[in-house]
């Protein structure tokens, strides 16, 4: 069989609130960003990759009208401008080696809270655990309302590989989704990487998306015994 030429299209991820799954897992997370004042101005938002913290930094965007940022791409002299209105910091333990970051951050958590606006941050680990060299920063990073995205139940792992489907616009066999909840890895990384793959040989193929194709994929993905 020949093989077809395959084009790594980037997937357009859906980010508003209609496309965002609620479950047990997720709803406390879900209420937070909803809440219309957090706790001394400032939440943080922990998880795995994949759990959806970057999904709900951008429905509270949308919904306040405050901005995101990456922390890797703080820098002091934007600070005044990132804190004349409401800010979400993505990523912060990212920058626990970057101490000119941590300084920035410092002073925009100081100024945006001065200013009488809020700060979301997010990290996938609890922020006790980030381990900022900071002292200051790290102490009124812990001082804030914390809020965790739980392992997937089945419900939120079927949903997170739907939505990845539809991102990348495929349509699988409807047993699809049931037999990769019942069967993979149950991380949210794990369901990004099975659907990227399922997406590229199927692609190179030239065939559907089925159970025995998700079934080979995740034997290849497991290697030998």
């Amino acid at each position: 069989m020949a093989t077809q030429l395959s084009f790594d299209l980037p997937a357009k991820t859906a980010l508003g609130r209609e496309d965002f799954f609620v479950s047990p897992a997720n709803a406390l997370a879900v209420a937070m960003i909803s809440a219309t004042s957090w706790p001394g101005n400032k939440l943080v938002l922990s998880g795995p990759a994949g759990a959806g913290k970057t999904h709900l930094a951008h429905v509270w965007a949308a919904e306040t009208g405050g901005r995101i940022v990456q922390a890797e791409t703080l820098r002091y002299e934007d600070v005044p401008d990132l804190a004349s209105g409401s800010i979400a910091v993505e990523d912060v333990p990212m920058i626990a080696e970057d101490l000119e970051r941590q300084k920035a951050l410092f002073h925009l958590h100081n100024l945006v809270l001065a200013e009488g606006h809020t700060l979301l941050m997010t990290g996938r680990l609890a922020p006790n655990l980030w381990q900022l060299p900071l002292a200051d920063l790290q102490s009124r990073i812990q001082g804030a309302h914390h809020v965790a995205l739980g392992p997937p139940d089945d419900a939120l792992l079927g949903a997170v590989l739907a939505k990845l489907f539809v991102d990348r616009q495929l349509s699988p066999k409807p047993e699809v989704i049931s037999y990769l909840v019942k069967h993979m890895d149950r991380r949210f990384e794990t369901a990004a990487e099975v659907v990227e793959r399922l997406d590229r040989v199927a692609l190179a193929e030239k065939r559907e998306i089925t159970r025995a194709l998700a079934s080979r994929v995740l034997q290849d993905d497991a290697g030998p015994a």
